[in-house]
C-alpha cells in the first residue's frame, strides 16, 4: 500500500440538509443533531452544502448560526455558498456575525458562475439588473474584500445621533483567512492560490483538455499543485478533499445493500467525461475502513493532502448517517492516522 506523505490531520464530513417539504423543521433538526453527533465523536469539521429551490438547506449560515449555540468546538463551514445567489457585502456580514457567535469557528466556502436554470430564475432574482450581474470571480474579490475589511464606502463618522463605519460590521479576526474557494479546475485553483484563500476540492473536476489525462485523481492532484504553486504559503497553503466514502463497518445488512446499490447507480458516470464542460466524477467507496484506507492511501490527490470533508450521501437517513459518521470517527479516521479532537 503507498504511503500517505501527508498523515490526515483533520477530518470533516459534508451534508446537503435534505428535508420534506410537508416537515422542514424536522429535516433541519436532524441536521443540527448530526452535526452535534460530529463535535461527541471527535470531529474537526462540520460542512453543509448549499441548495436553492430544492428541497435541501437553503441557508447554511442561518443554519450554522444555530448550530454554533449548541455546539462548542466543531469548525462550522459552507462547502459552498454559490456567489451567484448572495450580495457580497450582505453574505460579509452575516458571515462575520456567525463567526463571532460561534467563536471564530466559521469556514466560509463559496464559488461563483451563473446560478443553476438562471433563464427560469433570474426574473425573480435579479429583476432589474439580471443581464448586468457579474459572475465573475470579481464577485469573490468583493467578498474577500469586505471581510478582511477593506472600505465598503467612502463615508464613516457621525451623523446626528448615529455612528457610522466605512467598513462592514461586524468585524471578526481571523475570518478572512478562513475562506474558502470551491474549484474544479485549473483556473479556479490559481485563482484561489492567488488570492491567499483556501481550497476545497471535490468529487468533481474537470477534463479540461481531450488530449490529457481523464483520471480523476491526476487531474485532482494538477489542482492542488496548481494551487499551492500559486499561494503565498506555499506547500503550507491548506486543502480539503470532500470524496463520498461510506465505511460498512458497523453497517446491518440491509444498509451495506443500500449503501452499494446507490454507489453502484453513481458509477456509470466515472468512467468518461461528462457533458460539454467534460465533468469528471470520482467513484463512491464503500467498504470497510480499511478497504477503504487501502483506496485512499493509492489516491494520488489524496497523498498531498492532509484535510477531508467526506461528503454524505444526499439520500440517506438519519440512522445510516449516525453509522455512517460514527465509523468514519472510530473506525475510518484512525486507519488513516487521524485521532480525534479532545
Amino acid at each position: 500500500m503507498p504511503p500517505t506523505s501527508r498523515p490526515l490531520r483533520k477530518l470533516g464530513f459534508l451534508t446537503i440538509g435534505l428535508f420534506d417539504e410537508a416537515d422542514p423543521r424536522r429535516g433541519h433538526e436532524s441536521t443540527l443533531e448530526i452535526i452535534e453527533l460530529g463535535e461527541r465523536l471527535g470531529f474537526d469539521s462540520a460542512w453543509l452544502r448549499h441548495r436553492h429551490l430544492q428541497y435541501g438547506i437553503s441557508s447554511p449560515v442561518a443554519v450554522l448560526a444555530a448550530a454554533s449555540q449548541r455546539t462548542h468546538r466543531i469548525e462550522l463551514g459552507t462547502a459552498v455558498i454559490p456567489l451567484g445567489w448572495e450580495n457580497p457585502l450582505r453574505l460579509a456580514e452575516d458571515l462575520a456575525t456567525v463567526d463571532l457567535l460561534s467563536g471564530g469557528r466559521v469556514n466560509p466556502g463559496v464559488s461563483v458562475g451563473p446560478p443553476m436554470h438562471y433563464d427560469q430564475v433570474k426574473e425573480a432574482l435579479y429583476p432589474d439588473t439580471a443581464e448586468a450581474e457579474d459572475f465573475s470571480y470579481d464577485r469573490v474579490r468583493r467578498l474577500l474584500d469586505f471581510v478582511r475589511g477593506k472600505s465598503a464606502t467612502d463615508f464613516s463618522g457621525v451623523e446626528g445621533f448615529e455612528v457610522f463605519s466605512d467598513r462592514v460590521q461586524p468585524q471578526s479576526p481571523g475570518l478572512g483567512s478562513r475562506l474558502w474557494y470551491g474549484g474544479g479546475s485549473l483556473g479556479s485553483a490559481r485563482w484561489a492560490g492567488e488570492h491567499s484563500m483556501n481550497f476545497l476540492t471535490s468529487s468533481v473536476v474537470k477534463a479540461e483538455r481531450p488530449e490529457e489525462t481523464t483520471d480523476f485523481a491526476e487531474i485532482q492532484l494538477s489542482h492542488i499543485r496548481a494551487f499551492r504553486a500559486a499561494h503565498p504559503d506555499g506547500e503550507a497553503a491548506r486543502v480539503s478533499q470532500g470524496l463520498v466514502v461510506i465505511p460498512t463497518d458497523s453497517a446491518s445488512p440491509a444498509q451495506r445493500a443500500k449503501y452499494e446499490e446507490y454507489a453502484a447507480k453513481r458509477t456509470p458516470r466515472t468512467t468518461s467525461p461528462q457533458g460539454p464542460a467534460r465533468l469528471m466524477f470520482a467513484p463512491d467507496i464503500v467498504g470497510t475502513s480499511d478497504e477503504i484506507a487501502e483506496r485512499l492511501h493509492a489516491h494520488a490527490a489524496f497523498r498531498e493532502i492532509d484535510e477531508v470533508a467526506f461528503a454524505l450521501p444526499f439520500t440517506f437517513e438519519h440512522e445510516d448517517y449516525v453509522q455512517i459518521l460514527t465509523d468514519m470517527a472510530t473506525k475510518l479516521g484512525p486507519a488513516l492516522g487521524w485521532r480525534p479532537a479532545g
